[in-house]
């Protein structure tokens, strides 16, 4: 009798509504066509703590999330899938988790917006770390969701368990995050979240890290909107010391010769400061991250300082008459300083930096000064245009014709395209055929390293203006290889109307290749070049110049093109240079869908990577 009577209850119409809308489902009276009283399904929709997560990313303006899907971290591809049906976020499928964090990475150069890449639980989140690492190294914020069994099942050998009871990976993510957390409580999960997007974009910028179990992503959300402002809570508001700048324009203004080193901080105060440098009659030289932020032909640039950099630029800074240095939005690393030269690292040093632990590496400098770049260098300019005199103006003007040696030893180039390919050839000629405003990444190796010294970004404006941003891009400090492949593909997602090409070796295609198919199914316009040589170039000739063994740089001798055609994307074989000169280049750059160029060059050409051998010699 208990049962039968339970058995009712739980029958009654009124309940059998209250558990469907628990379960997402609502029951509705409605009368048919013949009058007769009946009950319709419909499909409540769901708001899930995924879905709270995706109406902040639309707070930031954000479109896409790159990343794997898999059964850990479901619940968010399910709130995907629903935003995407109403156009708004989606989910751009990597074809390896480190590739979706390259993507990511991309996606913020290109568009200033968070990055933000997402992987499973176990072997997805792992295969996360190599990218996370990079931006964390190169201050890219990005947003990093990985999945995690549900937490009543930790420590009892769940598949793939990544807990603290299995393969950790919170704690795999400690070094390279700048916030890094496990989401154990649904109502952690506002504060948690807000708390790492505003610490990607602080001082120092970089990736934060949250992890959330399958149970708390699938729970409804605490909220039906969110309860923030985080697009108003993550900006950054850098203070200037105006009494510090000041002095620094007092030693800017006696300087008899000045050069301004310019790191890719700078980026955002590139208009005053090329104004500035014209005022006070500066010197240019861009550190390698720098490269195509200031236009080569600017009649002040004196060409790379660093790896595979110009030796222009080395010898200004040797020269006699140049009493002062002003570094400005540059760490001063390994790549950014020509190896801790002594040259730049000395006591005629202004460091003028946005991230303060950079000023760590120049304690030999005569002042530092940290804040606001663009508020610095306008202040400054507005400082060297009051105190101008006759004497600054014959100042600017003194050592013109250095100038012109500079220029000519920076764009000589000595080998002559003949029946192979020079890379050296290559990256110049490729800057005289891509259309203006081409987005150009190099990957790490001997791409890198020919791009750096050779490759021109074409007609980039003289005059600097604000929002103006680098056309040449690298992941220069971790150096990981692959990375401009999947980059490209974030950039071009952020820049549908901007022509993108990505510089790679043969090495790295054989590591990341395959996220081609990735702009093939997103119909980007990207154009794939890789450098063929049959080798990990800069193992081989590393070998040669540090006199080590050769050994471990071999490759196979593979016809890239033919892959390009087996997963039905347009492709071309260079061999000889008038191959490369009969491509029409803006034919390419509207095809819609990527193009492979597989470009055989001589592999006996060494690169100019004489800085990092010394280094690795302990000189």
């Amino acid at each position: 009798m208990v049962y039968k009577k339970q058995c009712a209850i739980l029958d009654n119409p009124f309940i059998r509504n209250i558990n469907n809308f628990l379960s997402g489902n609502t029951i509705l009276r409605h009368r048919n066509k013949s009058g007769n009283l009946c009950l319709k399904k419909e499909c409540n929709p769901l708001f899930e703590v995924g879905d709270l997560l995706l109406a902040y990313l639309n707070q930031l303006s954000i479109d896409s999330i790159f990343g794997v899907p898999g059964g850990g971290i479901e619940p968010l591809f399910n709130a995907l899938a629903r935003s995407q049906r109403t156009g708004g976020i989606r989910a751009v499928v990597a074809r390896h988790e480190t590739g979706a964090a390259f993507m990511a990475d991309g996606y913020f150069r290109q568009t200033g917006k968070l990055g933000v890449c997402c992987a499973t639980t176990g072997p997805g989140a792992t295969n996360l770390l190599t990218g996370v690492a990079s931006a964390y190294e190169n201050q890219i914020p990005m947003l990093v969701l990985t999945g995690q069994t549900t937490l009543s099942n930790f420590g009892k050998g769940a598949l793939q368990e990544s807990s603290c009871s299995g393969i950790d990976t919170v704690s795999m993510f400690q070094s390279c995050t700048r916030y890094n957390s496990l989401i154990s409580h649904i109502d952690q999960f506002e504060r948690k979240l807000i708390t790492a997007i505003m610490t990607a974009f602080q001082s120092p910028p970089g990736p934060v890290h949250l992890t959330l179990p399958l149970d708390i992503l699938r729970a409804p959300a605490p909220f039906k909107a969110p309860q923030y402002d985080v697009a108003q809570l993550s900006k950054t508001n850098f203070a200037v010391d105006l009494e510090q700048v000041e002095q620094l324009a007092q030693h800017l203004n006696k300087a008899q010769g000045l050069v301004f080193v310019v790191g890719s901080d700078a980026e955002a105060a590139i208009e005053p400061l090329c104004q500035l440098a014209e005022t006070l009659g500066a010197w240019l030289i861009a550190t390698p991250h720098a490269k195509g932020l200031i236009n080569h032909d600017h009649p002040k640039f004196c060409g790379v300082l660093g790896f595979a950099g110009h030796q222009s630029a080395l010898d200004i800074l040797k020269e006699k008459h140049i009493d002062a240095i002003m570094a400005i939005g540059t760490g001063l690393g390994e790549w950014a300083s020509n190896g801790w030269d002594n040259a730049l690292l000395n006591n005629r040093l202004l460091h003028v930096e946005q991230v303060a632990t950079n000023l760590t590496r120049s304690p030999m400098a005569k002042m530092q000064l940290c804040g606001n770049l663009k508020k610095i260098c306008t202040e400054l300019l507005s400082h060297a245009q009051k105190q101008q005199t006759s004497a600054q103006t014959s100042k600017k003007n003194k050592y013109s014709p250095y100038q012109q040696q500079i220029k000519n030893d920076k764009f000589t180039l000595e080998s002559n395209p003949e029946t192979c390919i020079k890379p050296q050839w290559l990256m110049q000629t490729l800057g005289k055929l891509l259309p203006s405003g081409t987005l150009f990444l190099a990957d790490s190796g001997n791409s890198i390293a020919w791009a750096i010294h050779y490759f021109h970004p074409p007609e980039r404006r003289l005059t600097a203006r604000d929002g103006d941003k680098p056309l040449f891009r690298g992941a220069l400090e971790f150096a990981s290889m692959g990375w401009a492949i999947g980059a490209a593909v974030g950039t071009a997602i952020g820049s549908k109307n901007q022509a993108v090409v990505c510089v790679t070796g043969d090495g790295s295609w054989l590591m990341s290749g395959q996220e081609i198919t990735v702009a093939a199914q997103e119909n980007l316009s990207v154009i794939f070049i890789i450098l063929n040589d049959s080798s990990l170039g800069m193992v081989k000739h590393g070998q040669c110049l540090s006199k080590a063994e050769s050994i471990g740089h071999a490759l196979p001798q593979i016809d890239y093109a033919a892959m390009a055609q087996a997963m039905g994307i347009q492709n071309v074989r260079i061999q000889q240079p008038n191959d490369l000169l009969t491509l029409d280049f803006n034919a390419i750059c509207n095809h819609p869908g990527p193009t492979l160029i597989d470009v055989y060059i001589d592999p006996e050409e060494v690169p100019p990577m004489g800085a990092r051998v010394k280094v690795l010699g302990g000189q």
